[in-house]
Formats: C-alpha cells, sequence, structure tokens
C-alpha cells in the first residue's frame, strides 16, 4: 500500500506553511505574514521514526465573510477529508479559540478521520498554557502545544499522527494488479477513458471541469489481464479562483499518483500540453512512476501527415525533463487506439520491475567508459569502479567511484543513454545513486 497521507487543515496566517516546512525540511512553501500567500509546491515526503508519509498543505481556511467563503471553506476542509488518512488541525494560540474554529472542527468530527489538534506560536509553555486548555472546548481531543517556527513540541504531535495511520500501511491486498492513476487538468476525458473502459456510466462525466468528486478506484479487465484504474476527482463546483482549482487537482494528484505504479497523463489534443500539464506529470517523475502521456480527443481535430509529429515535438519540448514518457494518440469517447494503450501500459508495467544482472551492466560500463572518459578536474580523474541495480519500480543503480564530487550530472546521463540503448527503459525513469567505494551500501 502506498504510504499514509497527512493533511494540515487550519485558518490563513495560524503557521501551516511554517509548520509544513519544518517538517518537510526544507523552504518548500513561500511564509509571508498576509494572509493567504502559500503558492508552489503543497506536498513532502516526510519520514518520523521509520513512519514514512506524503503531508499536504491545504492552504488557508478564510473565515472572513459571507456564504462564497463559507463555502470555500467547506471545499477545502472536505479536501482534505477525502484525501487524508489524518488531518493535522493548527490554531493559533495567540488568536484564541475563533468561531470558524469551531465550524471547521464540527466538519472533522463528523468525519469520523483522525484528527490531531495542535495549537501553534506556544512559545512559552508556562506563559501560554491556559491559553491552550481552551481549545478543549472544540470536543476533538487534546490539544498540543507547538510552536513551528522554534521546532518546540513537534515530536509528541508527530507520535499522535503515526499512531492513527491504517495497520495494513505497509501491505497492499491487490499488490499482484498494476495500479494506473489517471491524472490531468479537469475536463481532460478521464472519467470517459475510464467508463469506456467499463462500458457502463459509473463515473460521473460533464461539460463542468471538475465534476468528479472523489477518487474512484476502479477494476478493469482487458485482454484476460487485471488492471486497477485510479481515477483522479476534481472539485464538486467550480471554483471561481484557479489557484484553487489547480490547487485541489494537485492534492488528488499527489495521493493518486503516490498509489499508482504508472501515471497516464491526459492531455487535450485541441489546447495542447501546457504548462499545467508539465507540473502535474513532474509529480510522476519525482516519485519515480511510470508515466505515458495520452494525448485525449484525437478524433476531434483535423489531422495531415504531420499532425502527429507537431503535436510529439512539442509534448516532447514542454516535458523535457522527461524523455522516457511513451507518448499515446486516443479518444476516450470512441475508443480509438485504446488498444495500443493497454500495449503501451503492458510494456512500461514490464520495464518498471526489470532487473538487469550486475555482470551485464558492467559490461555496458566498460564499453561506455572506453568510449567516453569519465570527466577530470584540476588533474584529478574519476575512475567507475563498478554498477549495481539495487531496487525496482523505478529501477535504481548504484554507481561506484573513487570521488562523489568528480561525478558530473552530464556524465550520468550519459550513462544513463547506454543503459536505455541497450534495454530500451520506456516509460520509466532511472535513478542513480553516486556512493564512494568503502562507504556504506
Amino acid at each position: 500500500m502506498s504510504k499514509p497521507v497527512v493533511a494540515i487543515v487550519g485558518r490563513p496566517n495560524v503557521g501551516k506553511s511554517t509548520l509544513f516546512n519544518v517538517l518537510a525540511g526544507d523552504k518548500i512553501s513561500i511564509v509571508k505574514d498576509t494572509p493567504g500567500v502559500t503558492r508552489d509546491r503543497i506536498y513532502a515526503d516526510v519520514s518520523w521514526l521509520d513512519n514514512d508519509f506524503t503531508l499536504i498543505d491545504t492552504g488557508g481556511i478564510e473565515p472572513d465573510s459571507g456564504d462564497i467563503i463559507l463555502s470555500q471553506m467547506r471545499e477545502q476542509a472536505q479536501i482534505a477529508i477525502d484525501t487524508a488518512d489524518v488531518i493535522i488541525f493548527i490554531t493559533d494560540v495567540h488568536q484564541g479559540l475563533v468561531d470558524s474554529d469551531s465550524k471547521v472542527a464540527d466538519m472533522l468530527r463528523r468525519s469520523g478521520k483522525p484528527v490531531v489538534l495542535a495549537v501553534n506560536k506556544v512559545d512559552s509553555i508556562q506563559k501560554y498554557m491556559m491559553d491552550v486548555y481552551e481549545f478543549y472546548n472544540l470536543g476533538i481531543g487534546e490539544p498540543f502545544a507547538i510552536s513551528a517556527a522554534n521546532r518546540q513540541g513537534l515530536g509528541d504531535m508527530l507520535d499522535e499522527v503515526v499512531k492513527h495511520f491504517p495497520e495494513d500501511a505497509g501491505e497492499d491486498e491487490d499488490s499482484d494488479i498494476p495500479k494506473i492513476a489517471i491524472v490531468g487538468k479537469p475536463n481532460v476525458g478521464k472519467s470517459s477513458l475510464v467508463n469506456k473502459l467499463l462500458g457502463e456510466d459509473r463515473v460521473i462525466v460533464s461539460d463542468i471541469a471538475g465534476t468528479t468528486r472523489d477518487a474512484v478506484d476502479t477494476k478493469v479487465t482487458w485482454n484476460e489481464k487485471d488492471y486497477i484504474f485510479i481515477d483522479t476527482a476534481g472539485l464538486r463546483r467550480k471554483a471561481k479562483v484557479k489557484e484553487e482549482i489547480e490547487r485541489f487537482s494537485v492534492i488528488r494528484t499527489v495521493t493518486a499518483v503516490e498509489r499508482a505504479d504508472v501515471v497516464v497523463v491526459m492531455i487535450d489534443a485541441a489546447e495542447g500540453v501546457t504548462e499545467q500539464d508539465a507540473k502535474i506529470a513532474g509529480i510522476a517523475h519525482e516519485k519515480g512512476k511510470g508515466v505515458i502521456i495520452a494525448v485525449n480527443k484525437w478524433d476531434a481535430i483535423e489531422k495531415n501527415d504531420k499532425t502527429i509529429y507537431k503535436h510529439t515535438n512539442r509534448i516532447r519540448e514542454v516535458l523535457s525533463f522527461m524523455p522516457y514518457a511513451e507518448i499515446v494518440f486516443i479518444s476516450a469517447k470512441t475508443g480509438l487506439r485504446i488498444s495500443r494503450m493497454f500495449e503501451t501500459l503492458d510494456a512500461v508495467i514490464e520495464n518498471q520491475t526489470m532487473r538487469i544482472q550486475t555482470g551485464v551492466l558492467n559490461e555496458i560500463l566498460a564499453e561506455a567508459v572506453a568510449m567516453q572518459q569519465p570527466p577530470s578536474d584540476r588533474g584529478r580523474r574519476l575512475k567507475i569502479f563498478y554498477m549495481t541495480q539495487v531496487a525496482v519500480k523505478p529501477p535504481t543503480f548504484v554507481i561506484f567511484v573513487n570521488d562523489k564530487e568528480l561525478m558530473h550530472f552530464s556524465y550520468t546521463r550519459y550513462l544513463e543513454n547506454k543503459i536505455r540503448d541497450a534495454f530500451d527503459f520506456g516509460g520509466t525513469p532511472l535513478k542513480f545513486i553516486v556512493r564512494e567505494r568503502g562507504e556504506k551500501e
């Protein structure tokens, strides 16, 4: 099973991004005193006491006024409820218990999901502890006094978080069945594809972007092989703010990609590949998943003998960070080239789990080194002793050298290309770890 998902929920300016950055070990979110400035990446892989999980910063729940704001607040809290295994509900000891905290607490309590209540900005236990006790009134359990900025109290809070992880977090009831996540912008035809494969309208399809609410797992049998398709959801209703649509689609995408073996990134043929497509594909790339770019609605555009090359070149240009990705042109509506997509899926699944014997790898390595000498710096030349494969999904290789500092990324890429020349590995990224001989494996 995939890593558990932990979502951070709370009002703007209570310190969600600060907590997120501290736990992620890096300044990933932008932090400012102005409410609502969280942008950019909102997820990170975190480890606590041998428990690995994916942390998601859900953005601010804006309590300031009217019904529109209240609906957005509900929408954001609902996203966290739907996608998370555990929710960290963060409040602010300086502002005290406010009405909107109680409203969110009501939603979280009704959800049945485990909630860990964190009262932030407690720089002094002696000074603020009586104020922390006030948060017992929310009725969602013991409040944990923390200071994200000063890294205080986080251990106790995280101990409580990991207690709530599912017992089967390391297992998978359908481990033999490949899981395929279908991701992409709202309204590119993700649900239409699942419906076509099933031959029934199981997932609601509408022209309104984001009518799928929950991520839906669907078992599909094709040519006597089983697959589980994960259809990533959009919003329940249209949001006026573009950023919020992007934020929610990223949250959904991260959780689906985490569980998948192969990711199908759907692109609208009429619109072409966009920056948001690149962001979504980038999530799959970072997570080391197999990737297929499915250009949907291919039946709806005018074509000549150069159309397919033009689209392919444009995709390669925008998604230049993942040249290994396979590209298929399909129509979810008519079923055009769906069989070709499954052939590609099978090939990518095989490549993700391919293992190469150490002897064969080192023959390729010796030939590569003979053709192009390793780089040198100030008279000291890189020596590569040997290479071995240590993992699959994605295929991961360790290269043992005399000095890691001399191993330039361009030479690693050169070795990757040599391995791909010999074994293809289409549709899957390759991961390389450089170690100095004598370093612990």
